[in-house]
């Protein structure tokens, strides 16, 4: 596994502030690319332990306190622990927590190991959720019609072992779920690197299943709505200090957390140090939640290089999960014709 140097001026120590409440306009001022945008270059990092949603235990509170967020980091950032393990924020003690972070499977490999990077997996601030509105950290209730839609998908896919289609798009090398947009946390190889020239902001993702990401800036419209697309269709503009990218043009397929064709995303982009990349994005589809809601992931400045993700080439996994499925078939069919037999 690859090591990674994270520079996380803002990773939270003893003491220490987080990225929401560290003043953005000190003597630091944002640099530029020749064309005279901020300069977003660079490889970042959104690897945190902060949930995606807020727990119960932090109901009601957007913050931990400095007193909290000191003792979760050293719990979180200690030697052996499993950078994949999840409900950090939801145990009521630190054994319960250290119980937690532990390698839980013993015939598993070990990810303290083959996952920990040189700087720990840690808290990137000290919110107690990614999400930021709605206001108590949660992703809003699904209409009708988008809870309707989910059984449809799930009594279609069904992880069954019939054909390759039945298995999920992740499993089929065809989208990861973090990819996006928007982009939510990868599991691991959770590095971006960002490139920009005139008229084009170009984002690569190290584990990524689709194209390198183009985003166009010279103000071109979007593709017809005839056109559908697994990433959308993404176009960018410049508000100040901000990168803002809209994209539409989704296909059923892309289902970002059971949507509809009709998702629409904003993300937006802004170096608010030299360190950090505060990264935003909100969802919209009526056909899917009863309101909009948005999240921030800081994006740190990590050490590359990012390595070549290739999952087709190495993806035997479908092909023994049938397998499998066809020997368990064989033998049932054998034993019935015993049972017949006698």
């Amino acid at each position: 596994m690859k090591q990674i140097v994270v520079v996380m001026s803002l990773v939270l120590v003893a003491g220490g502030v987080s990225a929401q409440t560290q003043p953005e306009a000190d003597a630091w001022s944002v640099p530029r690319t020749p064309d005279g945008h901020p300069d977003l270059q660079g490889i970042w990092t959104s690897q945190t332990f902060t949930p995606f949603e807020r727990p119960e235990r932090f109901a009601g509170r957007e913050f931990l306190t400095e007193e909290e967020a000191s003792e979760l980091t050293e719990l979180l950032t200690a030697q052996g622990v499993n950078p994949l393990a999840t409900a950090t924020f939801t145990e009521s003690s630190p054994d319960e927590l250290r119980d937690r972070l532990g390698q839980n499977d013993p015939t598993h490999y070990d990810n303290a190991v083959w996952l920990t990077t040189r700087q720990p997996k840690g808290l990137s601030s000290r919110r107690t959720a990614l999400i930021v509105d709605p206001p108590d950290g949660r992703i809003p209730p699904r209409v009708p019609e988008a809870r309707e839609r989910a059984i449809a998908r799930r009594e279609a896919l069904n992880y069954g072992v019939d054909s390759y289609e039945n298995r999920h798009f992740q499993e089929r090398c065809l989208a990861w779920i973090h990819e996006g947009p928007p982009m939510t946390l990868a599991p691991y190889n959770d590095l971006y690197q960002i490139f920009q020239t005139p008229g084009y902001v170009v984002i690569l993702l190290e584990m990524s299943n689709n194209a390198v990401r183009i985003i166009p800036t010279d103000g071109r419209p979007h593709l017809p709505d005839t056109i559908r697309q697994w990433p959308g269709d993404s176009r960018g503009r410049w508000e100040g200090h901000t990168l803002v990218v809209d994209t539409t043009n989704f296909t059923q397929k892309t289902a970002f957390r059971g949507t509809s064709d009709a998702l629409h995303v904003v993300e937006r982009f802004t170096r608010i140090d030299v360190d950090t990349i505060r990264y935003e994005f909100t969802v919209e589809d009526a056909a899917t939640w009863v309101r909009p809601w948005s999240v921030e992931i800081p994006l740190l400045s990590a050490e590359g290089p990012l390595y070549e993700f290739t999952c087709h080439e190495g993806n035997y996994g479908i092909v023994n999960t049938l397998e499998g499925a066809r020997a368990l078939e064989r033998k049932a069919a054998e034993e019935a014709a015993r049972t017949e037999s006698r």
